[in-house]
């Protein structure tokens, strides 16, 4: 029994019959890389802060060592794959077009912790090294959470015979939920990759998962997903 037909279930789909296997076809899926970016990765140094600042830099440490151990590792792992399979491999990030940022969407404009300045040409705002674009892959940007509002890559994807789209990256909770949604409602199939993905909290990364599961895509692991992949 495949372990991804009945984890992650929510309340709704309980006792639902296991999906089918999916179909992958070459030309036909893509891997989606979401936001996987310089400047949610960097960390001030702990010795320079106190308080609040000091139990906050703790409290993220999980999902800075996820990023490092698992998921950055999972998605060169996955780019590999579909590099080698000749299958597409897209990209997505956040970033302005102006360097003050007043062509962002109003949810990357609110007060807290989304509210992130990131002009298009900056360091902070390039995909990390480890797992950067190669030449000839598509890379949009966007201002917003989904790399379908505010881009053309729902054109992109039908252009070059897109059905399946896997995607990994993060967050969990916030921009690949977004764009996972986007993509269901413009009918592709959807796959999301549990271990190439993260959120704030390992909480919020599996409450999200059960919450998309299903009626918004499969979620599955690295290597059930590699076991579908055309060869």
């Amino acid at each position: 029994m495949q372990r991804w037909k009945t984890a992650h279930r929510s309340f709704y789909y309980q006792g639902a019959p296991e999906p089918e296997d999916p179909v992958l076809t070459r030309g036909g899926v893509a891997l989606l890389c979401i936001d996987v970016q310089n400047v949610y990765l960097q960390r001030e140094d702990p010795a320079s802060l106190s308080g609040a600042a000091l139990e906050r830099w703790h409290a993220w440490t999980p999902f800075h060592e996820r990023m490092r151990d698992v998921v950055i590792p999972t998605v060169a792992r996955l780019q590999a794959a579909f590099r080698a399979a000749g299958l597409e491999v897209v990209h997505a990030r956040i970033a302005c077009r102006t360097r003050d940022g007043r062509d962002r969407s109003l949810s990357q404009k609110k007060p807290g912790w989304n509210n992130l300045l990131l002009p298009e040409d900056t360091e902070p705002s390039r995909i990390v090294a480890a797992i950067a674009p190669r030449d000839d892959e598509i890379v949009v940007t966007k201002t917003t959470d989904s790399a379908l509002t505010g881009t053309n890559l729902r054109l992109l994807l039908s252009n070059i015979g897109i059905t399946h789209v896997v995607c990994c990256g993060i967050f969990t909770d916030q921009c690949v939920s977004s764009t996972v949604r986007s993509l269901a409602d413009e009918s592709f199939d959807v796959i999301v990759v549990e271990d190439g993905c993260a959120a704030g909290s390992h909480e919020l990364h599996l409450k999200e998962l059960e919450i998309i599961n299903m009626i918004y895509g499969h979620v599955m692991s690295a290597d059930e997903l590699l076991g579908y992949l055309p060869r």
